[in-house]
């Protein structure tokens, strides 16, 4: 029951980590697409690259720790963490334009216009984003990408695929990572050591907010690759679906020596409550 429980409460961190708010989870919000209801059935989706995404899992682990990890750690001892908040505050402020946009392309006008209400007031009376008033004011961040418009657009998610450096994604999502990455303000910077140095601050301040997350993940996961793969893949769907998809059972996350059975269900038990959220 230990074990279950921490691991758990690990696939909670790791959504928290991920820069995911709350699910937008909403009485309207069963409108999707006929690939992701039919993925509902298991977060176990099909791998037939699994050959390969081990080995682009085990170059991104190799890279992380011996360079990734120790220059966050280093970030995060060195920089105040009142600091830290205002540089996390002003990268998402950048993307919650794109996020916008991307509401209103699923068709979710209301949530596209207070994404574009919450821009507009952080970047005119927080400092360009560097203070969050938005969320004080009713606006909290709903963060979207081009990938979770694609699936509501139809587009199934395809195999499972480690990309180097970034990490987790789909056949879907990569695809939509390059209009997301074309579309991000800092893009736009003409200087080039401006640009990349940007984009290094970003990519460290991230890493520097999963260094708890990821301690967690080396003490409760047998298979790293199999729990990472599973966890994302709960969230992703979670994040196309505005958390209208059950949470996978307990038990699938679940390692072989576990061998404690479940308690039986109560009569009255409801049924499952929907899969709260877990970067980008």
């Amino acid at each position: 029951m230990q074990r279950r429980l921490r691991t758990a409460a690990l696939a909670s961190l790791m959504a928290l980590a991920a820069g995911v708010g709350p699910a937008c989870a909403q009485a309207g919000a069963q409108t999707t697409a006929p690939s992701e209801r039919s993925a509902t059935a298991g977060v176990r989706s099909a791998d037939p690259w699994e050959s390969w995404n081990r080995k682009v899992f085990a170059f991104n682990d190799v890279l992380d720790r011996h360079l990734m990890q120790p220059v966050a750690e280093g970030y995060r001892a060195a920089v105040p963490q009142l600091v830290r908040t205002g540089i996390g505050n002003f990268f998402g402020n950048l993307g919650d334009l794109w996020s916008a946009a991307n509401h209103l392309m699923q068709g979710k006008g209301e949530d596209g216009v207070k994404m574009g209400m919450r821009f507009l007031t952080n970047t005119a009376f927080g400092l360009g984003g560097v203070l969050d008033f938005a969320t004080d004011l009713g606006l909290p961040r709903r963060s979207e990408d081009f990938g979770q418009t694609l699936g509501r657009w139809g587009v199934g998610a395809g195999p499972y695929l480690v990309l180097p450096v970034l990490g987790p994604s789909t056949l879907r999502d990569t695809g939509g990572l390059v209009l997301d990455y074309a579309s991000y303000p800092t893009q736009r910077i003409e200087r080039e050591a401006l640009r990349y140095g940007t984009t290094g601050l970003r990519l460290v301040d991230t890493r520097a907010g999963l260094l708890d997350t990821t301690g967690l993940l080396d003490q409760v996961a047998l298979d790293r690759y199999s729990f990472m793969r599973d966890a994302w893949l709960q969230r992703r769907l979670d994040q196309v679906l505005d958390g209208a998809v059950p949470v996978a059972p307990l038990e699938s996350f679940d390692d072989p020596g576990d061998s404690e059975p479940a308690p039986a269900p109560a009569a009255s038990a409801s049924a499952p409550a929907a899969a709260a959220s877990v970067a980008r």
